[in-house]
């Protein structure tokens, strides 16, 4: 009697993925973030609307570490889609359709959203 084959565990943790997926999980990952970010995008621009105790409160939030470092997750987020959208976009034209042309262009868009990020992480 043939031994059953058992579920075998998918780690997902170690699987290695090619640069063009991980500019595209990123892709997907920043435009959810964007999207979560609105509402709070919304309440700053009615805040700084409200008056001056107002915008001085909302300066103090982003200033404390938890806004600094939402900030940077914004400012990652709207760098990496920005990027990794005209990528697609000129990537649908036809232009950089090439294996190596394409994993340029990913590892471009990683490395551009993390400068983006790194400078918002460094700015006072």
């Amino acid at each position: 009697m043939p031994r059953a084959r058992r579920p075998v565990f998918l780690n997902l943790a170690r699987i290695r993925y090619p640069v063009g997926a991980v500019a595209s999980i990123g892709h997907r990952i920043s435009g959810v973030l964007l999207v979560l970010a609105l509402p709070f995008a919304v309440l700053a621009l009615e805040r700084s609307l409200s008056g001056e105790a107002a915008i001085s409160s909302l300066l103090e939030a982003v200033r404390s570490p938890a806004g600094r470092a939402a900030m940077v997750l914004v400012a990652w987020a709207c760098a990496h889609h920005l990027f990794a959208g005209i990528r697609h976009l000129v990537s649908d034209a036809g232009i950089g359709a090439s294996l190596a042309a394409s994993r340029r262009s990913a590892h471009a868009v990683l490395i551009t959203g993390a400068l983006v990020a790194a400078a918002a992480a460094l700015l006072p």
